[in-house]
């Protein structure tokens, strides 16, 4: 097969037969997602559309003054989706999220465009954008996990953590524990990622690559890249999240606040 198969507008009609079967699921089993499954289908189709044309011409500017704006755009966005449906959380986590993902992805992405892909200009939209993409995406549900599970973790152990408090222990040594389970809670999918591909699963650039007419051995090598490139992109975002927000559970004091023993 030569080039990638063209899918018709036709063709994409026919998705709603997938989304079909997955609304009649619901409805079948009163589960309450048929509202949210179509929503998010009809948000789904035109936020690809939209991005499609307005990356056409991003890739033809393809200027950092375009790219930069539009990958902290990229960051703002997950940020908020990433802490929207959290809750007991004591203040607004909006900032540390944004500082998490964009610190960790600019880190990692620039690593991975510049010294391992390396295009020309090493700027390049066509690459840059897809890769930050994925960085944000993968990193944002990673990061949304560790910051739950911290608070539910130091919720549900308040009076142990006031022992040692108690006990003279200082505010990262009576909740370090807990911060370890954080991170490793968000980290856990993308190690079982890592664990099952090839085996299991063939992801999803992998898949488009091969679709595309691209040599299976090639598309290989970059699924292998984006694999490692997350991981590092979501240890990194995992350890600042919950670095930035633990002190927020304590006073100037040490103490913990008294919302948290309410919440």
């Amino acid at each position: 097969m030569d080039g990638y198969i063209p899918i018709s507008n036709s063709q994409l009609l026919l998705t709603v037969i997938l989304v079909f079967i997955t609304g009649l699921i619901s409805a079948l089993l009163k589960l309450g997602l048929l509202r949210p499954l179509l929503w998010g289908t009809v948000r789904a189709f035109v936020q690809l559309t939209l991005i499609g044309y307005v990356l056409k011409y991003v890739f033809q500017w393809n200027t950092l003054w375009v790219i930069v704006p539009l990958l902290l755009l990229m960051g703002f966005i997950a940020s908020r989706e990433a802490t929207r449906r959290i809750t007991r959380i004591l203040y607004n986590p909006g900032v540390n999220t944004f500082l998490s993902l964009t610190a960790s992805t600019f880190v990692v992405g620039i690593i991975v465009v510049v010294l391992i892909i390396g295009p020309e200009p090493w700027y390049s939209a066509q690459v840059m954008i897809p890769i930050f993409g994925m960085l944000f995406g993968n990193s944002m549900n990673a990061v949304a996990l560790s910051l739950d599970r911290m608070y539910s973790e130091i919720h549900a152990h308040i009076d142990e953590v006031e022992q040692l408090l108690s006990l003279g222990a200082s505010p990262w040594e009576a909740v370090v524990g807990y911060i370890r389970k954080a991170v490793s809670a968000g980290m856990m999918p993308t190690i079982n990622s890592l664990m099952v591909v090839g085996l299991v699963s063939l992801p999803g650039m992998m898949t488009g690559q091969i679709l595309a007419g691209m040599n299976p051995q090639s598309a290989v090598r970059y699924q292998f890249v984006v694999l490692v490139m997350v991981a590092c992109c979501v240890a990194i975002g995992c350890l600042m999240i919950v670095l930035l927000s633990y002190r927020k559970m304590f006073g100037q004091d040490g103490s913990l606040v008294e919302d948290l023993r309410r919440n």
